[in-house]
């Protein structure tokens, strides 16, 4: 063998032997990203606070399948898509925007409360919100939008002026300007400094658990009016019973707290979203003003 053969024998890579069409391992920057499905279920595993073990034992699929799907070595069917949906309590609307990423088309409607097939969810809501007079009711969508309200919120809501709802510049009417606005309800709060963390919380737990960014946005919107004693408490609020409100505007005084209904087994966006709050009395002098007593 001569040298120059030798030279070339010995000058041949590593990787000689493996067949041509074998790629190299990956490295970092060339590994594929994480597709849309797998980071959206981790990430709603992780803001549920659940483990792959305790998913995969309540949604009944096995744990090493799990990690591959939240990897995206795994591709979901879309029943596999509500079933881990279904475990991890996903709201309807984020139920739709899974199956999306997974490929599939959204299963639940989100009709408008004008279509006909809303027709009986619409009655069964006015029925309540107007049946609960002489004290307020309403009828509220995941933004905190009023969609329907009764007379005695009605006048309540007049007790603040005319021009509540550019005051705080709402293009509707949304209960969350309403209230932390600085120009809304906050001057006649008369315990603002234990309703307003309890509400923040509320909101931002709401926001968790919906997974929206629009009601984040406009948590974002109104904390620069908040003072700190607001956003600090709001980090450690107990969720009391029931949220006590005391207020006190045109000369008139009232203690009220409130009562969330909500549907049972919704199969549509809008009615999985609407909720209704019902005011009541929260002292006998709040009673008799509601009452027409005073």
């Amino acid at each position: 063998m001569t040298s120059e053969v030798i030279a070339r024998a010995t000058a041949r890579p590593q990787n000689a032997g493996l067949e041509p069409d074998v790629p190299p391992p990956p490295t970092p920057s060339t590994s594929p990203e994480i597709p849309p499905f797998a980071r959206m279920l981790r990430g709603w595993r992780q803001q549920r606070r659940c483990s792959q073990l305790a998913l995969s034992l309540d949604a009944r699929v096995s744990q090493r399948h799990l990690s591959w799907l939240e990897s995206g070595r795994a591709q979901p069917s879309p029943e596999m898509v509500l079933q881990l949906a279904e475990a991890l309590d996903v709201p309807l609307r984020a139920r739709n925007d899974l199956l999306v990423a997974a490929g599939f088309a959204p299963r639940f409607p989100a009709r408008s409360m004008e279509s006909p097939e809303m027709a009986q969810v619409l009655s069964a809501v006015r029925r309540m919100v107007e049946n609960h007079a002489p004290y307020p009711a309403l009828a509220v969508d995941r933004l905190w939008n009023v969609r329907l309200s009764n007379a005695p919120f009605d006048r309540f809501e007049a007790l603040f002026g005319p021009d509540l709802w550019t005051r705080v510049a709402s293009p509707g009417r949304n209960l969350l300007r309403m209230f932390f606005h600085p120009a809304g309800l906050r001057p006649s709060v008369l315990n603002w400094a234990v309703v307003a963390p309890l509400l923040w919380h509320r909101a931002r737990r709401e926001a968790d658990a919906l997974g929206g960014d629009d009601l984040l946005a406009l948590l974002a919107e109104l904390a620069p009016h908040q003072d700190a004693a607001t956003l600090r408490g709001a980090e450690s609020a107990p969720l009391w019973p029931v949220l006590p409100l005391e207020l006190e505007v045109g000369g008139l005084r009232a203690s009220l707290f409130t009562v969330i209904s909500t549907f049972g087994t919704p199969q549509d966006v809008t009615a999985d979203e609407l909720r209704i709050e019902s005011f009541f009395p929260a002292d006998d002098a709040t009673e008799r003003l509601f009452r027409g007593d005073v």
